[in-house]
């Protein structure tokens, strides 16, 4: 179940990425965060009502578990670390091809794997460290696909803006097990629809301040914000996928490295729609490097099984 899961969540974790291009396309980055943090959280805040004053959403997968400050001081940890790896994810993403950005934000597994090893026990066998590997050489073949645009890795900060969120939803990733896993297990035991509501919410509150302390007082200098149909989209297919993601995570024997892989497979739709609707450039050489980020995949899932 939590396999299927983690496919559907990847599913929509592709149109997310694509509608998100298509937002930031000429338009300001914090308001249209801001309003990704804003619309997600409307679409949870029903769910937190109904479960602190009613009984309609008891037993059922969408109830909101209360609790005190002891536990809503690691949503806060998780909104800061998702918060941080989306406003590097934003700013680099409109300034860089969706067929570039994919195919980094698919070697999240692998760091994923790494901190899994590192803080899970879950040993890395052959067939992982030939994912590892192919992931590492996959992104270097990449680098030499970005030249023929004038994207240079080693000198292009929108590149090290795209890594570092990489690295921090790893980090998020991670952190999200530890949540969840059952205090037997050396986890939190938080409820899986506590933290993905509540996440939001203290997301939007800070989004919310660095809108009017950042980019409100120098709108008039900066990129203006226009409104575009995909910007509810955004929040819609994210929220989705992340509901899909927790769930996924709370089901008992889950693996966070297979499903954080898994959902990396989100890369194959939004190569997709660079490749179609943004009409991208260098396909052919980006498609190669795109086949050995989802080879490396392949050994990883191998590896885990």
């Amino acid at each position: 179940m939590w396999l299927l899961l983690a496919f559907l969540s990847a599913a929509f974790l592709g149109c997310y990425d694509s509608f998100k291009k298509e937002a930031l396309s000429a338009n300001a980055v914090i308001p249209i965060l801001f309003l990704n943090t804003l619309f997600s959280s409307l679409i949870f805040l029903p769910f937190i009502i109904l479960s602190a004053n009613t009984s309609w959403l008891d037993g059922s997968i969408f109830h909101v578990a209360s609790g005190g400050w002891e536990m809503h001081q690691y949503i806060v940890l998780k909104s800061l670390i998702v918060l941080s790896s989306w406003v590097f994810g934003y700013f680099g993403m409109k300034h860089l091809p969706l067929t570039i950005v994919g195919p980094i934000n698919a070697t999240r597994p692998v760091m994923v794997l790494v901190g899994a090893f590192l803080f899970f026990g879950e040993r890395l066998n052959v067939y992982q460290w030939i994912g590892v590997l192919l992931a590492v050489a996959s992104f270097f073949m990449l680098s030499r696909s970005g030249k023929k645009e004038g994207i240079d890795f080693k000198h292009d900060h929108w590149i090290y803006f795209i890594v570092l969120a990489a690295l921090l939803g790893a980090i998020s990733g991670l952190y999200d097990k530890y949540l969840m896993a059952p205090r037997s297990e050396g986890g939190v035991g938080l409820d899986r629809m506590m933290v993905q509501s509540w996440y939001n919410l203290y997301q939007c509150a800070m989004m919310f301040c660095m809108m009017m302390l950042l980019w409100w007082p120098r709108r008039k200098q900066t990129t203006p914000f226009h409104w575009h149909w995909s910007i509810p989209l955004i929040s819609i297919f994210l929220s989705t996928a992340d509901f899909m993601y927790f769930y996924a995570l709370s089901i008992p024997g889950a693996m966070i490295s297979i499903v954080s892989m898994i959902r990396r497979g989100s890369v194959v739709v939004s190569f997709l729609f660079g490749a179609l609707i943004f009409r991208e450039k260098n396909l052919k050489s980006k498609a190669v490097d795109l086949a050995l980020v989802l080879l490396g995949m392949i050994f990883l899932y191998i590896g885990s099984r």
